[in-house]
């Protein structure tokens, strides 16, 4: 049984904690101070009796307690929103267009996604997952309602952005030899992580070709995973124990940032409405 002192609001903050794998990033986001979030955390590994946090060189990750606690946590916070939702508004009935970039349509939308049905199951969801070029060519010309994308390629003002950090990623027995050309897994062209990708090798002056190539962010984790070559992959598709990140090896670039936005055009309806509420709340923990 959940000691009754863990109330929603600690909930939200350790998703938030667990989604960020930073406790000064949400202290920042939240308006209070990282010692304060730390002794909420704290109290909640208390009140469980279980360690929830583990400690890294760039912050923290849930342990497998942790996990599984997330796991409980995001659907009691789910089924919270469902029934507000579903208490304060009407019967919402119609449906929207929305457009997501392929490599993040395997992330944190199926979830959002799973909750928007939930709260407004009168809604229809047409669905186009294309890689970010395509989409933003469909958007221009009028395709969709809504969109999840890169910043890059959309000529308008995103409702809210938010930042994707890439990971250098290969292997666990991958043999990185500084001699030898850096074996690259990326998207098919044309592609923003792909060219971001080969930009950032061709300014460190580091040799590559690329020798696998998908449209499939799933199959470019396969690849990573087995020895195929090094991918640039978010920090959702990374498995723990499949594959190490690069952050320190000598002829590798940093990691890379890429900015998405949730876009809408400019015709609101109410069902439009009801979609952004819930994937404006999912990408807000995101930022």
């Amino acid at each position: 049984m959940i000691p009754e002192e863990i109330g929603l609001d600690l909930l939200r903050t350790y998703v938030a904690v667990c989604r960020q794998g930073s406790l000064s990033k949400v202290a920042a986001q939240t308006g209070r101070t990282q010692s304060a979030l730390s002794m909420q955390m704290r109290r909640l590994e208390s009140l469980l009796d279980r360690p929830l946090f583990r400690r890294t060189g760039r912050g923290v990750v849930p342990t497998p307690e942790g996990e599984v606690f997330l796991g409980y946590a995001t659907r009691i916070l789910a089924l919270s929103d469902e029934a507000l939702s579903r208490l304060q508004r009407g019967a919402v009935r119609g449906g929207v267009r929305i457009g997501l970039a392929e490599e993040v349509a395997t992330a944190a939308l199926p979830a959002a996604l799973g909750r928007l049905h939930r709260a407004y199951p009168d809604i229809h969801l047409d669905v186009v997952v294309e890689h970010s070029v395509a989409l933003g060519r469909i958007w221009a010309e009028d395709g969709l309602d809504l969109m999840i994308g890169p910043t890059s390629v959309v000529v308008a003002d995103a409702l809210i952005t938010w930042n994707v950090e890439l990971q250098w990623t290969c292997a666990i027995d991958y043999d990185l030899d500084p001699e030898r050309p850096l074996d690259l897994a990326a998207f098919a062209a044309p592609c923003l992580w792909r060219r971001r990708m080969l930009d950032a090798l061709t300014a460190i002056g580091r040799e590559h070709r690329v020798t696998f190539t998908s449209q499939s962010i799933t199959a470019l984790q396969a690849a990573v995973e087995n020895g195929l070559g090094v991918g640039l992959l978010p920090p959702d598709s990374l498995r723990a124990g499949a594959v190490r990140t690069l952050e320190t090896e000598p002829g590798v670039p940093e990691p890379l940032t890429v900015q998405y936005g949730l876009y809408a055009q400019d015709r609101r309806t109410p069902v439009m409405d009801a979609v952004i509420g819930v994937l404006r709340d999912e990408f807000q923990a995101a930022r």
